[in-house]
């Protein structure tokens, strides 16, 4: 087939390239959120295939992949069709809803042309999607291979945005989490922590967007990693860090309860648990390397990438059928 994808969540559209399509990804001038075209930090396949506006007119495409209300529009603009009547198309929901959540409608309720494929269970729960079809389709990653060694007695944290996101993010959990081991935070749009928390530089060390393999062999080199975020569909950070073999130290919200075991980690809503388990990690460094085992076998099982592009095919067939 030959889709149309907006590269709108890097990680996830990594994952979603890998299969055997071709994928048109809008690009325009600037590379702004209308087209960002290919990936510049991620590795991607040549079957993903940079189009302007103006080209994608001519193409043929067979299914559309919407991410956000905006690429609707975007639709109707530059191709001159209507999503799931004149073109078949399906609406990946890769955030949890925001304001009154337990009424908080989709965008796409009032439709059922276009089935909502939710990233989670949590987010299809607690969506309320109206008459649209939904159907989950879980995460899956590119394997970066079991690359955890621990041999730094830090914790490895994975955020971005986490000065605007703020609470969202748990970045004011970042110093409390310091005073049990020092932190190395990757992500974008880093500046300003240490600042906007009064975190102290020498216990939290930023590192701005690295490359995705350098974040990896940065990461895997910390004794465990810790997830802080209180409202987030599903860090696929967290999963590529137990795919690494990392133990993990996550805060019990959304579909993390879902996504590890307890054999992988320390699973709760208590900060005060986390940070003991945090510091039996740094101590015990045979108990880390087991629970990162459990955590790499769970997360090949159920967040792999074959099972994700296998499911990605059975949704596209049917929508395009």
């Amino acid at each position: 087939m030959r889709v149309l994808v907006w590269h709108v969540h890097g990680s996830w559209t990594t994952s979603f390239v890998q299969g055997g399509h071709d994928y048109l990804l809008p690009v325009v001038p600037g590379r702004g959120a209308d087209g960002g075209g290919r990936a510049r930090t991620w590795d991607w396949p040549a079957s993903a295939i940079e189009r302007t506006p103006e080209q994608l007119r001519d193409e043929q495409i067979d299914v559309v992949v919407l991410q956000r209300p905006r690429d609707l529009e975007l639709v109707r603009e530059w191709l001159g069709r209507e999503p799931g009547r004149d073109i078949p198309a399906v609406y990946v929901e890769h955030n949890t809803p925001k304001g009154d959540v337990p009424q908080t409608r989709h965008p796409l309720a009032d439709r059922d042309d276009i089935p909502i494929a939710h990233v989670t269970f949590f987010n299809e729960l607690f969506w309320d999607n109206g008459m649209a079809p939904t159907v989950v389709v879980e995460h899956g990653v590119v394997d970066p291979g079991a690359l955890y060694s621990g041999e730094l007695e830090r914790v490895g944290v994975a955020i971005n945005e986490p000065v605007r996101r703020g609470r969202v993010t748990g970045s004011d959990l970042l110093g409390r989490f310091a005073e049990a081991a020092p932190l190395d935070v990757f992500g974008m749009q880093l500046q300003g922590l240490h600042a906007k928390y009064g975190l102290d530089p020498a216990r939290v060390t930023l590192h701005e967007d690295p490359p995705q393999s350098v974040m990896h062999a940065q990461l895997a080199k910390c004794r465990v990693y810790v997830h802080p975020l209180r409202w987030t569909s599903l860090g696929l950070s967290l999963i590529e860090a137990m795919h690494l073999g990392m133990p993990v130290v996550v805060l019990a919200s959304t579909e993390a309860v879902e996504a590890v075991p307890p054999e992988a980690g320390c699973l709760s809503t208590r900060v005060d648990v986390l940070l003991d388990g945090v510091r039996r990690f740094m101590f015990d460094s045979d108990a880390a390397r087991l629970a990162g085992k459990a955590a790499r076998a769970h997360a090949l099982e159920r967040y792999g990438l074959g099972r994700f592009l296998g499911d990605w095919d059975r949704l596209l067939r049917e929508v395009v059928r």
